[in-house]
């Protein structure tokens, strides 16, 4: 198994993308400590995940609570080796119709909480000299979007912050990468694009996750993979 031994904390880990990454992960043989705003069962579902695995409740946008997560992941699991920044929302209206309120909701659920859960977390990596951050972003974060400017500017701040931390922590062995999706089949895309046709799963993104935290090689930092045509 490609991630035998191996800690791995997702965001945003009950549904979607980061459900699949959970899953995928643990059945390559990480434990996974997964968060998100409604835990329920989320990838502790299906049965795969290796003991000491768990999901918490946890708001990526409220940094007490992410400060909590990190101290239960600790104290659970130790330090991760893979840190996967997938929490987010999307809001569709037109630029001005947007409630101030939803702007700050979608920055702060998709950015902020980035920011939020690397920095409780990149300390400890720190110390060890190792580990690999992945961040969630779109092809939002690489294309405008009519009717998703919040979200849009979310996700292109995300590869600004993925290309940043990059060079800050190239010195320190820590490769820092993102990945860009396009339509995939989940609940985000029906809100973010009524009607919108998927053209992948979240399984075929988790994949790419796998291999950012697997396979690719240390020198591969600061990309954004974009998956889409």
């Amino acid at each position: 198994m490609k991630l035998a031994g191996k800690v791995a904390v997702v965001t945003g880990a009950s549904r979607g993308i980061g459900r699949a990454i959970a899953a995928d992960f643990a059945r390559e043989g990480a434990v996974v400590a997964g968060c998100a705003l409604h835990a329920g069962k989320g990838f502790l579902a299906d049965g795969t995940a290796p003991p000491r695995s768990f999901l918490a409740t946890c708001d990526v946008r409220v940094s007490a609570q992410v400060q909590g997560f990190r101290d239960s992941v600790l104290d659970s699991v130790g330090v991760p080796d893979i840190l996967v920044n997938n929490a987010g929302t999307v809001a569709r209206a037109s630029f001005v119709a947007m409630p101030e309120e939803v702007w700050d909701d979608v920055l702060a659920s998709n950015l902020k909480g980035t920011y939020l859960v690397t920095r409780a977390f990149l300390p400890e990596m720190q110390r060890q000299r190792r580990g690999r951050i992945i961040n969630l972003s779109s092809i939002a974060g690489r294309q405008g979007t009519a009717m998703l400017s919040a979200y849009c500017t979310a996700k292109h701040a995300v590869v600004g912050l993925t290309r940043s931390l990059a060079e800050e922590l190239r010195e320190e062995g820590i490769p820092v990468n993102a990945i860009c999706p396009g339509s995939v089949d989940t609940e985000m895309l029906q809100v973010g694009m009524p009607g919108g046709k998927p053209r992948m799963t979240a399984d075929e993104v988790a994949r790419v996750a796998l291999f950012l935290a697997a396979d690719a090689p240390p020198a591969l930092t600061g990309s954004c993979i974009d998956v889409f045509g």
